[in-house]
């Protein structure tokens, strides 16, 4: 049987290690790629430790991602890794990076708003970088035909969040990617997609300012009452895995719960039909 890895960028917290945790059950091992200081690596071995516990590997890169040396050096591990045996490939790459500046574009002191170099760090970490990835992994023969990719976006790429402007637009960025990746993959039967969850606690989202709020206002948008959750967009991303799956690309797919479908907040917007 063939063996199928994914590589998941952004592997150890949020929708990547959550997606990490799920593709292990649907039968994935997986390789990690992401970027932490001691004192969130407990974190870290906390996926590891759901991955291994499914029977699936868990092979982990404590790397910055945008790095071309560092992708080199790992795509030519994993390279070597799969010498002489079965030629298993990699089925599935999923882009969860969420490194980027949050200023304002625009202040009288140029210190308080965001910088050439923290723009384009932005959107290169954030967006640009799955570009590169996948080009490496087509470039040293490791990407399986019909595979999945994945990017996760935000409803930021095409409205205003405060201090969000950079992240705005990496995430429109990520999405045309997605679309332009489509379809020069698709003679390979590879499909493209981001995915844009619906407002979701995690440690990307705490440094946004004034994240509380956003926080609460999607709660009480979203008709089932609650959050969405990293789990909920794992499930979806192992789902759209499926070979059924095989003609959904080029696509920006929700995974909210309804929460965007819904403007209007009070008292109403989320009851239990009685």
């Amino acid at each position: 049987m063939e063996k199928k890895w994914a590589l998941i960028l952004g592997a150890s917290s949020g929708f990547g290690g959550a997606a990490a945790a799920e593709l292990a059950k649907a039968g994935y091992s997986i390789f990690g790629i992401h970027l932490d200081r001691q004192i969130t690596m407990p974190a870290v071995h906390q996926v590891i430790k759901k991955i291994e516990k499914t029977g699936q590997q868990a092979v982990f890169f404590n790397i910055n991602a945008a790095d071309p040396i560092k992708r080199v050096d790992v795509l030519d591990e994993i390279k070597e890794r799969f010498a002489g045996k079965e030629h298993p490939l990699v089925h599935v790459l999923v882009h969860s990076l969420a490194f980027g500046a949050l200023k304002p574009y625009i202040a009288k002191n140029p210190n308080d708003c965001i910088s050439q170099s923290q723009m384009a760090m932005t959107v290169d970490v954030m967006a640009h970088s799955l570009v590169y990835w996948t080009q490496g992994l087509i470039q040293h023969d490791l990407f399986a035909k019909n595979g999945r990719i994945f990017a996760l976006t935000s409803a930021g790429s095409h409205t205003v969040i405060p201090n969000y402007g950079a992240v705005s637009a990496a995430k429109a960025a990520l999405e045309a990617h997605i679309r332009q990746l489509s379809v020069e993959l698709g003679a390979m039967g590879i499909t493209c997609n981001s995915i844009m969850a619906g407002v979701t606690d995690t440690p990307a989202v705490r440094k946004i300012p004034n994240n509380d709020k956003m926080l609460e206002s999607a709660r009480m948008k979203n008709p089932t009452g609650r959050l969405t959750t990293p789990e909920d967009v794992g499930k979806a991303i192992a789902l759209l895995c499926h070979e059924n799956a095989n003609w959904i690309s080029g696509s920006v797919i929700g995974v909210d719960g309804g929460e965007y479908s819904v403007n209007y907040i009070g008292d109403k917007t989320s009851q239990s039909i009685k």
